[in-house]
């Protein structure tokens, strides 16, 4: 059964992607711990990280260093956290946003209903980031 993340990269599910390669997508989670809270996914279904090729997860965690310099700068954030979690959903993905103190590494305390408004405007400060850092070409209209 394919994952909930395969559902959304297929678009049979909707999501708020904010990067687009042949290997890895990036999207909106949907219960946000700051607002801009971004899952970078590989299109691949693996459940572990430590089960994931080398180059593949070497390409999820340099999308993830893309997207932390992204958000930084467009939700004002000292620092970009990024975490592995994995128990939601058994497709890798990684946990990059906005991190304004240690509280925001608990995913535990997420935001389960974001405002639609809300989650418009933190994909769209993302891709204005992404593209004003020259990453045009990944960045979906």
């Amino acid at each position: 059964m394919a994952s909930v993340f395969s559902a959304i990269i297929s678009g049979d599910i909707p999501g708020r992607f904010v990067w687009e390669d042949e290997d890895v997508v990036a999207f909106l989670t949907i219960a946000p711990v700051t607002q801009g809270h971004t899952l970078v996914v590989p299109r691949k279904e693996v459940d572990q990280w430590q089960d994931v090729d080398g180059e593949l997860f070497a390409k999820v965690t340099e999308v993830a260093r893309t997207i932390g310099r992204a958000v930084r700068p467009a939700f004002d954030a000292p620092r970009a956290g990024l975490l592995i979690a994995g128990l939601e959903v058994p497709h890798l993905h990684l946990h990059v946003f906005p991190a304004y103190d240690m509280g925001d590494f608990d995913i535990s305390g997420a935001d389960p209903n974001p405002s639609p408004e809300s989650m418009d405007e933190a994909a769209d400060k993302i891709k204005a980031a992404l593209r004003e850092q020259g990453h045009s070409a990944n960045v979906p209209d």
